[in-house]
């Protein structure tokens, strides 16, 4: 794990940039080498970076970005820290559900922003990425964009709640089917789903985004506040307890054995062979 009580950023170690530019707070994914890949210290990051723009009066939206030709390609496994260990199978539980809990609070504070959030989306978007993307208000894609959680296929729950933000937003059904075949979806199909507002061709994907930010910094701030909060309470109804029941879930998943058959099978290229265990 990370050492929760830092409140630093080491140089070189950024998981984001984040520039003002006329009301407009553009928080980017910034490691393309990585396909932008999330870790423990992303969420850590992300915590940091929206408790550092909610209380900025210079930023009425947050536009949320990432360089390289991925959004982000879901979980970077080849970062430090990413397992956890127990001296007991309860324990390593417990862990994983407490280390689970906190990744969710550190979303809720970028998705509780009272500015509202764009996410332009491009290349994969996978995982954690979906994830990441559906606790924006807005999402834009470029027609490359490529939508899937496949964590079903690795032994584990899906973690952050992306399979609770489909059910919400496309239904039970799509939530149900993409969450248990690990599916990937284009953007024409997201976007005929509810989960993609805008579709645009990949070269304009930067300025539409743009657009559409500046056209919400334009707008009053108190009235646009308000409408985020007054959608927020309408469509989040029963989240919570959802994403308590979430916690659980993926504690347990990811400390079972499917979880390692699935993550090695990965790695080696081959078929998983899962024993519900």
């Amino acid at each position: 794990m990370i050492d929760t009580l830092d409140r630093e950023i080491p140089e070189g170690e950024e998981r984001f940039t984040f520039v003002v530019e006329g009301g407009v707070g553009v928080l980017t994914l910034c490691r393309p080498e990585k396909l932008n890949g999330w870790s423990w210290e992303a969420s850590r990051q992300l915590g940091i970076m929206a408790d550092r723009i909610r209380f900025d009066e210079s930023v009425r939206v947050v536009l949320l970005r990432a360089e390289g030709r991925a959004f982000c390609a879901g979980i970077d496994v080849t970062a430090p820290g990413g397992g956890i260990t127990g001296r007991t199978a309860a324990e390593k539980i417990q862990r994983y559900d407490e280390g689970i809990r906190w990744v969710h609070e550190r979303f809720a504070v970028l998705a509780r922003l009272p500015q509202p959030v764009v996410a332009a989306v491009q290349g994969y978007c996978l995982g954690f990425g979906f994830e990441l993307a559906l606790m924006a208000d807005i999402r834009i894609a470029a027609d490359d964009a490529v939508f899937a959680l496949p964590e079903a296929g690795l032994g584990v729950a899906v973690d952050a709640g992306g399979d609770l933000r489909i059910a919400r937003d496309a239904g039970a059904g799509w939530a149900k089917y993409l969450a248990l075949t690990g599916r990937r979806i284009d953007a024409a199909t997201a976007e005929r789903l509810g989960l993609v507002q805008l579709v645009t061709e990949r070269d304009e994907l930067d300025s539409t985004a743009r657009e559409t930010a500046a056209a919400i910094a334009a707008a009053a701030p108190l009235a646009v506040r308000a409408i985020k909060r007054d959608i927020d309470a309408y469509a989040d109804q029963g989240l919570a307890a959802a994403l308590d029941r979430t916690a659980s879930a993926a504690a347990v998943t990811l400390s079972s054995a499917d979880a390692r058959e699935g993550y090695a099978a990965k790695a080696a290229r081959r078929t998983p062979r899962f024993e519900g265990g």
